[in-house]
């Protein structure tokens, strides 16, 4: 049976490797059996970029080139940008007229930002009120199912509790309770060993350079006490070694693992073949991104758009009546 499935990704920035392994890959999985809404959370960066002067249209472009450049089709998937489709924002104040602070202000990703002395200053109601927003996003289109990872589990239980708040209020079940497909978190981490992320400078990008390829893996973490080429290596502590489990065929795997552990390959070289199966996986993406015509992509996301109206609308249609009939 066809599943509706919803999941939106917030544009402030390049994607890396760690996005593709850790949501694109799965979205592919998804949109093959499924009917699927992706869409560019463009109101939802400003909950925290608000200062950041971001060009959000030109990021949720893109955005949703890089998308398609993985393989998200827009034949199989609706793709669009969240402040095209105005149903959210209306369903958005809807339901924070009915959502209790309490309830908001247990959110744990709420309660952890709070204690970082930089997100104290940043404590904006559209921050408190993301949660709300979140949900608007998923049950304006009736989804069975959204792709979360562990972290986001309370989003997803919040969104759940205000739908039974609403059909409790206005004696009447309106909307999908959603249920949550659990993603595997990236195994994929950054160059230095931590989350592969923008603000630690250590991410490969999805449309990196052949030469920032090489550059940047030729500066990844490796054993530390590894100090000549000739010295036996631990893989298992080796963030290179991470990177050709996932890029390196298993030939390729069992040769650098058995010649690391007997100090017969250097680093340099082991980094050398590795930067050369990540281009290997990246060139494709890039070139496809390059050969996307903006004419194309605005095309894709004019339709998208308008995919994603036409039920939006019928469904606030719908909640209107029950509001203020």
């Amino acid at each position: 049976m066809v599943k509706k499935i919803v999941s939106g990704m917030r544009p402030t920035g390049r994607l890396h490797l760690g996005h593709y392994f850790g949501v694109i890959k799965n979205w592919l999985e998804l949109q093959k059996e499924n009917k699927c809404f992706f869409f560019a959370a463009d109101w939802h960066a400003l909950s925290t970029k608000y200062e950041d002067e971001l060009n959000l249209k030109e990021l949720s472009v893109d955005l949703i080139k890089t998308w398609i450049a993985c393989g998200i089709d827009p034949e199989k998937s609706t793709i669009f940008i969240q402040s095209d489709v105005k149903e959210h924002s209306e369903l958005y104040l809807i339901l924070n007229m009915i959502t209790p602070v309490s309830w908001l202000e247990r959110n744990p990703s709420y309660k952890d930002l709070m204690e970082q002395p930089e997100f104290k200053d940043k404590n904006m109601a559209g921050f408190l009120t993301y949660p709300v927003l979140q949900t608007a996003d998923i049950i304006l289109y009736d989804a069975d199912l959204v792709p979360i990872g562990e972290d986001q589990k309370p989003h997803l239980e919040l969104a759940r509790e205000i739908v039974r708040r609403f059909h409790y209020l206005f004696k009447i079940n309106v909307f999908k309770e959603p249920k949550d497909i659990l993603t595997e978190t990236s195994k994929l981490l950054g160059l230095d060993g931590r989350k592969m992320s923008k603000s630690y400078n250590n991410s490969i990008y999805l449309d990196e350079s052949t030469d920032e390829i090489i550059k940047k893996v030729r500066s990844a973490k490796t054993d530390t006490n590894r100090i000549k080429k000739t010295d036996p290596g631990n893989p298992e502590v080796c963030i290179v070694w991470d990177y050709h489990k996932i890029f390196s065929d298993k030939e390729t795997q069992d040769r650098i693992y058995n010649e690391c552990k007997a100090g017969s390959i250097g680093c340099v070289q082991c980094k050398k073949e590795c930067a050369k199966n990540i281009e290997g996986f990246i060139a494709p993406i890039r070139e496809k991104k390059a050969n996307l015509s903006d004419e194309y992509i605005n095309d894709v996301i004019i339709q998208g758009a308008k995919q994603a109206k036409e039920q939006a609308s019928k469904k606030m249609e719908e909640i209107n009546k029950i509001i203020f009939h």
